[in-house]
């Protein structure tokens, strides 16, 4: 052979690895998209959950310091995240905020009561929570009512745990298409050594010697794909941060370092499975079959 030749075909060969670690690092990385999304999702669940305002109201009569010592109670409280006092005129200008309209002048006088918006906990916004939580509130003799809207606790809940099957239903399906993608991509470029792996063979290379310059080279792609793909994850969060950011805790970068690890894991592992079965397909392949 040429070295013009030999020049080509090493080019051919290293095109080959580079298409490889391309479509590895792609793959990873819709697998790290979808690795964030799962991560995020609890994050924004308990947002839209702890943002679900309950609405002490109170009597009209009752007595300052008597609301103060409420709120102080409640904002001891283990469950309640956060509380405002709302008085009868911070109440009037919320209401001509959403009306648009002067509505204290048309009527002659301010008919809302005063009140403390109560914010719990995401894993207190269930149903037997909430009514714990209500049944405790009401023994306050100046409470007149807890008032939430009780439908849209109904409904954030059901949501939460259907997106929550419908998650994990995608990341299996996703996960499969991307391993069969992974492999398929290895498989195509081992073919392209067919014949070097059959060379060794009649020269009396065993089974293990042929195949471990091919696994140490999976295990090099595998990293390197790995952390391309990390590498556009990092991107992409840089990009959308402003938007996330309220989303984003020190539990979630945790979680965050775990995804890292996992696709670093996964880049190699399936990467040294694909290429172990592939060369073994070709180790045991009869020579007619090679050139089909």
């Amino acid at each position: 052979m040429s070295s013009k030749e030999s020049g080509f075909s090493k080019a051919r060969l290293g095109g080959s690895y580079l298409t490889l670690v391309i479509s590895v690092s792609l793959v990873l990385f819709l697998l790290g998209i979808l690795g964030l999304v799962l991560i995020n999702a609890k994050e924004l669940s308990d947002y839209f959950r702890e943002s679900l305002s309950f609405s002490v109201i109170l009597d009209e009569d009752a007595r300052e310091a008597d609301i103060r010592m409420l709120q102080k109670d409640l904002d001891a409280k283990p469950y309640v995240k956060s509380t405002e006092y709302v008085s009868r005129d911070d109440a009037a200008v919320k209401m001509k905020e959403e009306m648009g309209e002067d509505f204290i002048s048309f009527l002659g006088d301010n008919p809302l009561p005063p009140s403390i918006d109560v914010y719990l906990f995401a894993g207190y916004t269930n149903r037997d929570s909430v009514g714990k939580f209500e049944r405790y509130i009401l023994e306050y003799p100046f409470v007149k009512e807890v008032w939430y809207e009780d439908s849209l606790l109904y409904l954030i809940n059901e949501n939460v745990r259907k997106i929550s099957i419908f998650l994990l239903i995608i990341s299996s399906f996703l996960f499969l298409i991307a391993v069969t993608i992974i492999n398929n991509t290895i498989r195509l470029a081992i073919y392209s050594k067919r014949f070097l792996i059959r060379t060794m063979q009649l020269v009396g290379a065993t089974r293990s010697f042929i195949r471990k310059p091919f696994l140490v080279r999976s295990v090099y792609h595998g990293v390197l794909a790995s952390l391309i793909a990390m590498l556009l994850l990092i991107a992409l969060l840089y990009l959308i941060e402003k938007e996330f950011l309220m989303f984003f805790s020190f539990e979630s970068a945790k979680l965050l370092i775990v995804l890292s690890v996992f696709l670093v894991l996964a880049g190699i592992l399936i990467n040294i499975v694909s290429t172990y079965f592939s060369v073994n397909r070709y180790l045991d392949m009869s020579e007619d079959k090679l050139y089909n």
